[in-house]
């Protein structure tokens, strides 16, 4: 058997080609497009080409310079202002409105008359009180003239005695001493009336006292007729009109109705709680600032009184502020807030409270060091403000904090500082200011 010949005609000078056999794999386009392409990529990735790497641009960072400044916290607390003293005024006597002398919003001084009841009553008394010390005052007068007579009939009997005496010791049995004896006699006697007679006088004077205590006991009572202010003041109330009869404010049977409310409004006080945690910074004479938002003013005041105790329902303690009213702005029932200081440190090295980092127990802060490099600073904190952090330890003056987002740095890693603004870290102190967006030197 004679095979067949697989092999094409070729023309003359070529060589002969050979059929592909049955069943051999063939290379497709598909298989060539992917060899160019993986050629292609490894010519991009620089495969063969210039092995330096792209030079990548340092981030860029916004910091302040760590600066010595006066550091303090504050506590604000609300309350409502109140006069220092407030009281209703009631009559001491029974008595009818005579006269009303103030109204609401009048200002009184002190010891000024603000209305005058109608007493009669008194009146009668004091009349008969007067009376009596007339009468008392004619029996003083009879007594002493009584006591003047009965004094000089005593001394004629001691005269005659002492005569008779004489003779009858100077030439004894001249004189009876019968005789002797009865001037003797009338002489004591002369002396004892004398004696009662003075009884009589004291008596009468006595008398004539308890009439004069007594006129000046009801004059006392009749002077509270005219009531007056017992502290300078306003008037904020009025309850009374002409006319109207005001019981004695002293029985505690009846309801006795005021004649008006008075307020102080020279000196307000501000009563505020202040909360168990802050109770030691709480000190007599603490300077406090008092702002009235609706008179859009702030007073200065100072702590004038505190409990020394905190109560249990609360956990605060009752604080005192007193606030003068010298302009006479102020009205009771205004909302203040008042502004306490409650420690400060002068000069104190200080950061912005956002530059610190807390992890835990550690505290760091991201300064930028030599060559530009973030270095992680551990560091001691000392007083805290809202704004501001007092370093105790770590950092030096002068030195550039990242204020501005870490998230994405890292220690060690170089970066473009540029000195930022921070208004609330401009409040205070020495605190440099931030410059104009320049790279630290």
């Amino acid at each position: 058997m004679e095979l067949a010949d697989t092999t094409a005609p070729t023309r003359a000078g070529d060589r002969p080609r050979r059929r592909r056999p049955a069943g051999a794999p063939a290379v497709t386009r598909l298989a060539a497009g992917w060899l160019a392409g993986m050629l292609a990529a490894c010519a991009l990735a620089g495969c063969g080409g210039d092995p330096r790497p792209a030079t990548a641009r340092a981030v860029e960072v916004g910091v302040v310079r760590a600066a010595r400044k006066d550091l303090g916290r504050q506590l604000v607390l609300s309350s409502e202002l109140v006069p220092f003293q407030q009281i209703d005024v009631y009559a001491k006597e029974s008595g009818y409105v005579k006269q009303l002398l103030v109204d609401y919003g009048s200002h009184v001084k002190q010891g000024q008359v603000m209305a005058v009841l109608e007493i009669p009553e008194l009146e009668m008394q004091l009349r008969q009180d007067t009376a009596a010390i007339g009468a008392m005052k004619e029996q003083v007068t009879h007594a002493e003239h009584e006591l003047n007579r009965i004094e000089a009939q005593a001394n004629v009997s001691h005269l005659q005695f002492e005569r008779l005496n004489g003779v009858a010791q100077s030439k004894p049995g001249m004189v009876a001493q019968q005789e002797v004896d009865d001037a003797q006699g009338k002489d004591l006697a002369a002396q004892a009336q004398v004696e009662a007679t003075k009884s009589s006088l004291e008596a009468a004077r006595s008398q004539l006292g308890e009439a004069l205590a007594k006129r000046e006991h009801d004059q006392v009572l009749f002077d509270y007729s005219r009531i007056t202010a017992p502290f300078a003041g306003v008037v904020t109330r009025r309850y009374a009109n002409l006319g109207a009869l005001l019981q004695a404010g002293t029985s505690s049977s009846t309801q006795a109705m005021p004649l008006v409310q008075l307020s102080q409004d020279e000196l307000y006080r501000l009563v505020i709680p202040v909360p168990e945690s802050y109770v030691r910074f709480i000190h007599i004479g603490d300077p406090v600032s008092v702002q009235v938002p609706s008179l859009n003013r702030t007073f200065p005041a100072k702590v004038a009184r505190f409990s020394a105790d905190v109560k249990e329902e609360t956990r605060t303690m009752h604080t005192e502020v007193d606030v003068q009213n010298q302009s006479g702005k102020l009205i009771p029932g205004l909302y203040a807030e008042a502004t306490l200081s409650l420690d400060r440190k002068d000069q104190a090295l200080a950061v912005p409270l956002q530059a610190v980092n807390q992890e835990g127990a550690a505290t760091t802060l991201y300064v930028v060091g030599a060559g530009n490099r973030i270095v992680d600073r551990p560091v001691e904190l000392g007083l805290r403000t809202a704004t501001d952090a007092e370093v105790l330890s770590g950092l030096r003056p002068g030195e550039a904090i990242v204020v501005s987002d870490r998230g994405n740095l890292k220690p060690g890693e170089t970066v473009q500082p540029r000195l930022v603004q921070m208004l609330q870290y401009q409040g205070q102190g020495d605190s440099q200011p931030a410059g104009d967006g320049q790279s630290p030197k």
